[in-house]
């Protein structure tokens, strides 16, 4: 597989609004859609393989596990079943896929209410 295109730099989410800006869009959220979870899923920076994903902000049900969610990703990427897709939560660590979205939220919210995802074609860690 080719390397995909570094020349794409892409700001971050939190480089791109104020924490401010960003709370308030939360509970914008929140108080329209009390039973979603916020969530920025970005490339992780070193990523030379997966696709930018056309979206940035998602917003699911509190119910939907990390299986699902990862195959939403996956599917919005357009990646073959062989190829591997991490999703770290913060660029700390990898949720347990049976877990709920509501679960990994509360546990790993961030200070401006989003829960923040990192994605990329091999292990981040090390």
């Amino acid at each position: 597989m080719a390397p995909i295109d570094k020349t794409r730099d892409r700001k971050l989410f939190r480089e791109t609004k104020s924490l401010a800006t960003r709370r308030e869009e939360v509970m914008a959220i929140r108080e329209k859609f009390p039973t979603k979870i916020p969530i920025i899923v970005e490339r992780y920076k070193k990523e030379r393989y997966l696709p930018f994903l056309d979206k940035t902000k998602y917003l699911v049900p509190q119910e939907m596990t990390m299986s699902q969610f990862a195959t939403i990703i996956r599917n919005r990427m357009s990646v073959g079943s062989s190829q591997a897709v991490y999703l770290t939560v913060d660029k700390r660590h990898m949720p347990g896929m049976a877990l709920t979205m509501a679960e990994i939220y509360n546990d790993n919210l961030d200070e401006d209410g989003f829960l923040y995802m990192t994605y990329a074609s091999q292990e981040m860690f090390g």
